[in-house]
């Protein structure tokens, strides 16, 4: 397709399987499995079947923080869901997850257990299960609960966006890179004025915001994601890369990165993790 050529929708459109793009074997329009697959159960009461993609590494950052802080209820498996494989079609996780969408988690301590899904739900529920990462303070609470899910609505935008166009579309056009850049910039702009006067996302006080929004736009700026930090001009937001910075420092963060990771540095893999002792013996450069 050539740049000058005009897109007319037909009055009803019509699937065309394998149109182009990375993730075009995966994409359909209709919802469902499209096999029988049972999932793994492990030995701990919180079972997460996920990919460390932004949103799966807010969960295993959120559960890795809870152990960091001698919660040993936050005990839990992390199961490898391939979705470029089309794992996340199989009945067993769309049971989990209708939605068939990473990261999806089980919580076994009820009766029946309880499916949650959407990671900005996943966030929440712990926080809430365990009295963490949550405030106590209405206002404050409000304030976090209000970047929650700012990130929840903006990412969509950075990721389906500016991702897609900028990295993953089978051609690239200068509209809709335009159109999406001047958001993500604009987002990044909303995020380093209010980082001027916050230490985190709800004050002084790290919470599941900062959890949910790092694993985005802190690996944007830090060029972890679409390598696009060049482009966007990254460094100009200083505040930005100074709560990015603090927040890479974190150990639980930096195990959380880890789990369900299947590229980059093969120390830094740990496909699936069901101890923490993984951490030390199970990562890739081991296997």
């Amino acid at each position: 397709m050539s740049d000058n050529t005009t897109y007319t929708p037909p009055k009803v459109w019509k699937w065309e399987p394998g149109n182009g793009g990375e993730f075009a074997n995966i994409n359909r329009p209709v919802a469902g499995a499209t096999h029988e697959k049972a999932l793994p159960v492990g030995k701990h009461p919180l079972q997460l079947y996920s990919l460390a993609t932004p949103n799966g590494v807010k969960v295993t950052v959120m559960l890795e923080e809870l152990l960091e802080q001698g919660i040993k209820q936050a005990e839990y498996d992390a199961h490898l869901i391939r979705i470029g494989e089309g794992n996340q079609f199989g009945s067993g996780f769309v049971e989990i997850n209708p939605n068939s969408k990473i990261p999806a988690l089980m919580d076994h301590t009820t009766t029946p257990p309880q499916r949650v899904f959407e990671s900005g739900a996943i966030l929440l529920y712990l926080a809430e299960k365990f009295d963490a990462f949550l405030p106590s303070d209405p206002a404050k609470r409000t304030e976090c609960l209000s970047w929650l899910f700012w990130q929840m609505g903006s990412a969509p935008m950075l990721g389906g966006g500016f991702g897609h166009f900028y990295a993953y579309a089978p051609e690239k056009y200068q509209y809709p890179i335009d159109r999406y850049t001047m958001e993500v910039k604009r987002q990044l702009d909303v995020l380093d004025r209010h980082l001027a006067h916050n230490r985190f996302m709800a004050g002084d006080e790290y919470t599941i915001a900062d959890m949910a929004i790092h694993p985005w736009y802190g690996a944007l700026v830090k060029n972890r994601v679409y390598e696009a930090a060049e482009f966007l001009e990254a460094h100009t937001y200083k505040n930005v890369l100074r709560w990015t910075e603090d927040i890479d420092a974190r150990p639980a963060v930096q195990r959380g990165r880890m789990v369900n990771r299947t590229w980059g540095e093969s120390s830094e893999q740990l496909h699936e993790r069901h101890d923490a002792s993984d951490f030390t013996l199970q990562t890739q450069d081991k296997a």
